[in-house]
């Protein structure tokens, strides 16, 4: 070898020496671990979501076994006190115009439907609830803002293969922006939460927490796995478990999605639960049915009714009073207790008809609750 190669070959060396530090440096600079990247292209659409439900209970006074055993009865009636209690949970943007998904136990429980969406910019809206699908604990949400919003899109959806990094993003017992790290542990599980049963879930050893529910899971690419629904921590039979958190699968969410916006936008099919196309088409009333929890939350007992929750800014019912928490009891002579009744007595209407609505108002009165009918009738639009 004469001196001029192995000159050459020294430069070489040299050259790959430091190419090899380089390539180094970038393997273990933070900036671009995949994880770090796929957290910041979604996390700027994850939300937190705060909700009230109103929890009631009697109190009677110390004096009241007195009185019955001499009296023949109590000194006064029975107190009930009315208690908020706030709960937390997560959701994410789907869409730039502010559609939201979240889980349904989230949100079904708020009290006069009342939900805060707070964003990870520190920004917090007031959120409408659209419609939900119990049955795969899903729900839809609104918000609304001047700009487009960070989104994270069901129809680009992760592969979900056994063993791949899963990420699990949301605001877990408050904390929010978090994120847990973990595999995709299994496909297509089916479990049962008190009487209702859930298939088709993931699950992943990534830690999910109360708070985490209705947030979702990422891969390392940023695509949608699924969406946070349960933690596992015994089994039916009482046996403790470690690492078992079940996710609605990304797929269920992507078709959920497609029919709460044609839900949204008036165009898809009236279901139990949701908003009846004709009500809003001719009256500008979006209603569902009451829940036992809603009954009790707006303080009326009766369990009876359906309840108004949104209401058209300029509509018919707008213009006639009619406002969100109120139960319409009484549609012309038929009594409603479901969406779906309303819905089919609305079918022959057309526009100018008359519709006489019987609409219930809860009135507190000396610490009690009074139900009053109020009939009213609207011209359809």
């Amino acid at each position: 070898m004469n001196l001029r190669s192995f000159k050459i070959r020294c430069i070489q060396a040299v050259l790959i020496a430091v190419l090899a530090a380089g390539q180094g440096r970038a393997q273990n600079d933070p900036n671009t671990e995949p994880s770090v990247i796929a957290v910041g292209k979604t996390m700027p659409a994850v939300v937190n979501i705060n909700t009230e439900r109103v929890i009631k209970r009697t109190v009677s006074d110390p004096y009241d076994d007195f009185f019955n055993n001499y009296f023949g009865g109590p000194m006064r009636p029975p107190r009930t006190l009315r208690q908020k209690v706030q709960s937390l949970g997560s959701g994410f943007i789907v869409d730039p115009a502010g559609y939201i998904v979240t889980n349904e136990h989230v949100v079904e429980r708020a009290a006069d439907l009342k939900i805060s969406v707070t964003t990870p910019d520190g920004k917090t809206y007031d959120a409408r609830y659209i419609t939900g699908a119990p049955e795969t604990d899903l729900a839809f949400l609104k918000i609304e803002s001047k700009t487009p919003l960070p989104f994270i899109s069901p129809n680009d959806l992760s592969p979900n293969l056994l063993g791949q990094t899963v990420l699990v993003l949301g605001n877990p017992l408050g904390y929010g922006s978090s994120v847990a790290r973990g595999i995709l542990s299994a496909k297509g599980r089916t479990i049962a939460v008190q009487n209702t049963e859930y298939k088709d879930l993931i699950q992943t050893d990534a830690a999910i927490n109360p708070g985490n529910s209705g947030g979702p899971l990422v891969d390392l690419s940023g695509k949608l796995i699924g969406v946070s629904s349960v933690k596992m921590a015994f089994t039916p039979q009482g046996v403790p478990t470690q690492g078992l958190g079940f996710a609605i699968s990304g797929e269920v969410v992507k078709a959920k999605v497609e029919e709460f916006k044609k839900i949204a936008s008036n165009k898809g099919p009236v279901k139990k639960g949701v908003i009846p196309t004709l009500a809003k088409k001719y009256f500008g009333l979006q209603v569902q049915d009451l829940t036992p929890e809603l009954s009790e939350s707006i303080g009326d007992e009766s369990g009876s009714g359906v309840l108004i929750s949104d209401v058209e800014a300029d509509s018919p019912a707008d213009r006639a009073g009619f406002k969100q928490g109120l139960v319409i009891h009484q549609v012309g002579r038929y009594q409603v207790n479901s969406a779906k009744q309303i819905e089919d007595l609305l079918e022959q209407v057309s526009s100018g008809s008359v519709v006489d609505f019987t609409v219930g108002i809860v009135r507190r009165v000396r610490g009690q609750n009074l139900r009053q009918f109020q009939p009213v009738s609207l011209t359809a639009r």
